[in-house]
């Protein structure tokens, strides 16, 4: 349970599908961010996944995916670029509505100008996720 605080009489979550409302970002982004979150719910909770209606629930979309030069380096260059995503989150727990939130979450990962997104943007996306995830399931399970 890694010290997560989930009311007792709960025993499902469901999270929806997070729809991609951002305009660059790739295809698959909203599917694996998703899959992301439920296997973080299934693996650190002992609570049953359910398409919808759980008695905690997640649903959102993903608000912003971009791309900004960081590190500025002489020559107006940039030394680095850095990938941002921004995710809209909206829980439920049916047992105690203070509990509920509606939040915006936003991580980034740095990568070397030198080097094109393509060529490290799964990458990233994995480590954005992953990041995102737990500050999600923090916020809902640990009261950060």
């Amino acid at each position: 349970m890694n010290g997560a605080t989930i009311p007792i009489e709960a025993k499902t979550i469901s999270v929806a599908f997070f729809t991609n409302n951002a305009s660059l970002a790739p295809p698959t982004l909203a599917q694996n961010f998703t899959e992301k979150l439920r296997d973080m719910v299934s693996q650190q909770t002992s609570l049953a996944l359910i398409k919808q209606n759980g008695d905690l629930s997640f649903e959102g979309y993903i608000s912003d995916y971009n791309v900004a030069p960081v590190a500025i380096q002489s020559s107006d260059k940039a030394g680095s670029n850095r990938l941002t995503i921004v995710v809209n989150v909206k829980y439920f727990n049916k047992f105690d509505v203070t509990k509920n939130f509606e939040q915006t979450f936003s991580r980034f990962a740095d990568y070397s100008s030198s080097q094109s997104l393509s060529s490290n943007e799964s990458a990233l996306i994995q480590e954005i996720n992953r990041q995102l995830t737990e500050d999600i399931f923090n916020k809902a399970f640990n009261n950060w």
